[in-house]
């Protein structure tokens, strides 16, 4: 048989890309996700006067006792990388059976002209072929998903079920004065690892509280806030965050603990088998 002295060749300039952003990634070595490391991103960029801070990162975790890191997330920050990224500082840090001294980050600043090529989609793409990046599809990166998805039944591989909220935190900047019931829930709000959703209401304005020290834990600052809601109110901790209601004692189904004015009932929540996880559009992106 005579050999072939044709073929066909397709240029793929965003394969091109991915590799060449995968291949930058590769020279940096990761570190630790600290605030510190953050803003020296942030004097970084003031020092080099990048005019876009914007970029993809990556994130890996070191298990102890496992041999090597592992890269677990792939992502973009069209804010400042160090905005992202301490989004993530916060999260993790308010999560059981993980540690942020076990995750470390590298990034890389990319130009405002490569964003119509969606460069962390390129470097998703590349990596999952690999069957890398396990948190892009496991619900790490969706945000709050709103009033009508509480109800929703977790798959067992998710993020919030490996890793629930952890209720043991302290939550800090606490104000030991009496004060509305309003101004305490903006001091938890704030200052908690995990997203903490309620009901907009003027009866918060009308009761007054007063927390017993600056810093509590978040399970302490729920049952003081619990304490002093009308009845027919509950706080609901939730593997992934914490929401407050008019409720009547409602249940959910990835509800681990319920506060009824002075009352606590922790829950065993309900799980779906392992599967594909539904993403949010940002997340899915890399925007999480």
């Amino acid at each position: 048989m005579a050999e072939a002295f044709s073929n066909q060749f397709r240029l793929s300039i965003t394969k091109a890309l991915g590799d060449q952003l995968a291949e930058e990634l590769a020279k940096l070595m990761p570190a630790p996700l600290t605030r510190e490391h953050l803003d020296e991103l942030d004097r970084q960029a003031e020092v080099e006067n990048l005019a876009s801070r914007s970029g993809v990162y990556q994130l890996y975790r070191q298990v102890p006792g496992a041999p090597k890191r592992e890269l677990v997330y792939v992502g973009k920050a069209d804010k400042p990388l160090s905005q992202r990224l301490g989004n993530h500082l916060k999260k993790i840090s308010g999560r059981r059976n993980i540690s942020i001294d076990e995750i470390s980050f590298k990034c890389l600043y990319v130009a405002e002209d490569f964003s119509a090529v969606a460069p962390e989609k390129l470097l998703i793409k590349r990596y999952k072929m690999d069957g890398g990046i396990p948190w892009n599809t496991n619900g790490f990166g969706n945000k709050d998903p709103g009033r009508n998805r509480d109800t929703t039944v977790l798959k067992k591989n998710h993020f919030d079920v490996l890793h629930p909220i952890d209720l043991d935190r302290p939550i800090g900047g606490l104000a030991v004065a009496e004060q509305p019931l309003a101004k305490l829930l903006e001091q938890v709000k704030d200052s908690s690892p995990y997203n903490f959703r309620y009901e907009e209401s003027q009866i918060y304005q009308d009761i007054s509280v007063e927390a017993p020290a600056t810093t509590l834990t978040a399970d302490d600052a729920f049952r003081l806030i619990a304490s002093h809601l009308p009845e027919g109110w509950q706080v609901t901790a939730l593997m992934g965050y914490v929401i407050m209601y008019r409720d009547h004692q409602r249940d959910y189904a990835s509800a681990f603990r319920y506060y009824h004015g002075d009352e606590v009932h922790d829950a065993d929540p309900k799980l779906k088998a392992a599967g594909k996880i539904e993403e949010d559009a940002e997340a899915e992106a890399g925007e999480g």
